[in-house]
Order: structure tokens, then sequence, then C-alpha cells
């Protein structure tokens, strides 16, 4: 039963504002390879400044790059429409993981952190 009720918030999930948004502003976005390249970058750049942040560490030096990379894209109206819609999708998730950790009262703080 609970992973049937899974299945169907998927598919809710799926079928939703925010991601189908996410889905149509991602395709007209990667659809430039330059574009591409710097959202790929972009991305890499994210997850490298979350992997120092959750290990204590700041580097001033990726935050710098990744907030110039990151005015670059907003100068760009394709990606800075994805890269909002991207935001939308994950605040969206966030939220809906945070209701079902509630539920089992499951400790988030290290990740509300972050």
């Amino acid at each position: 039963m609970i992973y049937d009720k899974a299945r169907e918030l998927a598919k809710d999930i799926a079928q939703s504002e925010e991601y189908t948004t996410y889905k149509k502003l991602r395709e007209t976005a990667i659809a430039n390879e330059t574009t591409r390249g710097l959202l790929k970058e972009y991305h890499q750049l994210q997850l490298k400044a979350q992997a120092a942040q959750l290990s204590g560490q700041e580097d001033q030096e990726l935050l710098q790059q990744l907030q110039k990379l990151g005015e670059v894209l907003m100068l760009n109206q394709d990606a800075s429409a994805y890269l909002m819609a991207e935001f939308r999708l994950n605040r969206m998730l966030g939220d809906v993981y945070k209701i079902l950790a509630e539920a089992v009262d499951v400790d988030l703080g290290a990740l509300e952190q972050a």
C-alpha cells in the first residue's frame, strides 16, 4: 500500500506544473550547445560547493566561480528561466521530503543547515 501511494505521488509530481515547466524549459535551454555546457559546469560547481559545505570547508574561490557563472547564465533568458524552474521544482521536492520526514520523526537538522 505504501508503495502504491509513492507511485501515485510520483505520478502527481510528474504531472505537476513545476515539473512540466521545468522539463520544457530544460529542453529549450540545453538545445544550445554553449548554454548546455555552461549549465553542466554550473551544476558541477554547485555539487562541489555543497560537498565542501557539508564537510565543513569553505572554498571562496569555488564560490566566486559559481557566482560569476551564475551571473553569466542569468543574462541568458533560456538558462535563467530553466534555473528558476529547477529551483521551484527542487523546492517542491524538498517540501515533500520534509513532510515525509516529519511524519516519521526524522531529524533533518544537518540537511537544513546546507
